[in-house]
């Protein structure tokens, strides 16, 4: 066999003091194994990367599987939720539940500092497709193989470190050498995996409170057990078993329940006057407004709703970024004067010509009617910077009732890889963006970082400070999406800078099986990206 030099060998195995984990080799991330073919373009990737960091805590989760299952043989290790860029798992070794107690976290801890300290390698092998099964079924990996049961590849990737083997999903670190920074804490009946992120990958930080989403996660996974829906091979046996639809209707009628709930809890309240709900793109905000006002309707209440994208000041007088460029993400693009002069009279019992927004003049204007909110009405505010207190400043908190939304969970691919809320609500905007916006894949993925960065600024700083956390996610809809996805991102070209990331995004898909449109429900979160809706917006 004629031998190669692997990009690995081409590169440094430092910068800036950090180890190479990986490679963009020709827009598309690698492994450092990778051949290095004639005159590539290639960057070298450490934790200081985006991409080199998703290489770096996917190797940490893996090798947190290794150490679970040479500790207790039959354990239960699984990667579950995201708490900003650090990861919840849990571990339930064999006669002994759930990892409660510290004991078992510091010997998982243990366990992995030694397998740091070995600076052994971690290897991607392809294996025929009955070998990969038969190694997979010795290790007891359910969730690959379940995976597997939906594909017919002639050869399978394995990760593999000592004896140790995980279906490929991901690059991983070459060494575990190279991963000797990170944390396990104790938390809600598993552990949080703390590990640097890019902006200080020398430096743990920090990890934000956890108690609400907590019980989101909590909430979700007894949604999952009473549908034996927990993993995209569980949701692929549910298509192919033509049991999606009864799936489809019981997550949505779960969904609908949970607002129910938060209705009545606004309710409860009785001096509420004013719900303001918020969330990041994509997240549905729209749609879950229209549904809130539906229950708040059922008890007794009578809503009026607004929207802040009918504030926006206009490209005109809209703030610019550093570059020059229109910054529609910064509150400063909303008319907070008006706003609250608009929230002052509706209060007062007063008629109002409320503003309304042209999104292809990029201007505003006032409705040629008047609208007069009744004397026990409430006003329910959605938009990205509706929990922004400068907003609503003029208003006492008490007449508030503050909901934050955003896809928070969603079903894992297997025991050591999840799919992120920032991927789901990626997937929704690309699909969204094409069909009723007419902008192509690469103009979304081209604006996608600003959006990202506008929310850590804008929005996630004040989803303490809400009421009631509603999670907009449905465990069924990547079945959905996958046809309409996958069109858009095979648009998406190896010359493109966006092609690592459509390549990363079309990984995930491959895992799903698809399904039809047709059960979705006229007034479902999905239908604000796929059409159809029945609602009015």
């Amino acid at each position: 066999m004629a031998e190669y030099v692997t990009i690995g060998e081409a590169l440094p195995t430092q910068v800036d003091g950090l180890d190479v984990l990986g490679a963009v080799c020709n827009n598309m991330v690698v492994p450092l194994a990778m051949p290095y073919f004639a005159d590539p373009e290639v960057r070298p990737l450490t934790r200081a990367d985006d991409y080199g960091f998703e290489i770096y805590r996917s190797s940490l989760v893996f090798l947190l599987a290794k150490c679970a299952e040479e500790l207790a043989h039959g354990s239960e290790f699984r990667v579950r939720q995201s708490i900003s860029q650090a990861l919840y798992c849990t571990w339930a070794p064999p006669a002994r539940g759930p990892a409660k107690a510290t004991g078992d976290i510091a010997r998982l801890s243990a366990a992995l500092a030694d397998l740091v300290r070995a600076d052994v390698p971690i290897t991607a092998q392809p294996v025929p497709y009955k070998n990969a099964v038969e190694a997979l079924g010795k290790l007891g990996r359910v969730d690959e193989l379940n995976l597997l049961r939906h594909r017919n590849p002639p050869a399978v990737l394995l990760s593999c470190c000592g004896d140790f083997r995980a279906l490929n999903q991901t690059p991983l670190a070459p060494r575990t050498g190279a991963l000797d920074l990170w944390e396990l804490l104790p938390a809600d009946g598993g552990f949080i995996l703390n590990v640097p992120p890019p902006e200080t990958p020398r430096k743990l930080r920090r990890v934000p409170a956890t108690a609400p989403f907590f019980k989101i996660f909590r909430h979700q996974a007894e949604h999952r057990r009473m549908t034996g829906v927990e993993t995209l091979g569980d949701l692929n046996q549910a298509i192919l078993e033509k049991r999606f639809d009864v799936f489809v209707r019981t997550v949505e009628a779960m969904q609908t329940k949970d607002l129910a709930q938060i209705a009545d809890k606004i309710a409860a309240r009785g001096e509420v006057r004013l719900v303001l709900l918020a969330g990041p793109s994509s997240a549905g905000k729209t749609t879950t407004a229209h549904r809130l006002c539906t229950q708040l309707r059922v008890v007794g209440l009578r809503p009026l709703l607004l929207s802040t994208d009918d504030y926006f000041v206009g490209d005109a007088r809209n703030p610019r970024d550093a570059e020059g460029n229109l910054d529609y993400e910064t509150v400063k693009a909303v008319d907070d004067v008006r706003l609250a002069a608009d929230l002052g009279e509706l209060f007062a019992g007063k008629p109002v010509h409320l503003r309304k927004f042209d999104f292809l003049k990029h201007d505003g204007y006032d409705a040629k009617e008047t609208t007069r909110l009744p004397s026990d009405g409430v006003v329910v505010l959605e938009g990205i910077h509706a929990l922004n207190p400068s907003l609503t400043a003029a208003l006492p908190d008490n007449v508030k009732f503050r909901v934050y939304l955003n896809a928070l969970t969603q079903l894992v691919v297997d025991s050591c890889n999840r799919i992120s809320t920032t991927d789901t609500r990626l997937l929704r905007r690309l699909v969204r963006d094409f069909h009723f916006r007419g902008m192509s894949p690469i103009d979304t993925f081209r604006l996608w970082p600003n959006v990202v960065a506008g929310e850590r600024k804008w929005i996630y700083p004040y989803q303490a400070k809400a009421d009631a956390v509603f999670n907009s996610a449905l465990d069924y809809e990547l079945a959905v999406l996958k046809p309409y996805a996958n069109e858009l991102l095979n648009q998406v070209k190896p010359w493109d800078a966006a092609f690592a990331e459509a390549r990363r995004l079309s990984g995930i898909l491959h895992n799903v099986s698809p399904a039809p449109a047709d059960c979705v429900p006229g007034d479902s979160i999905l239908r604000e990206t796929i059409g159809g809706s029945q609602l009015t917006y």
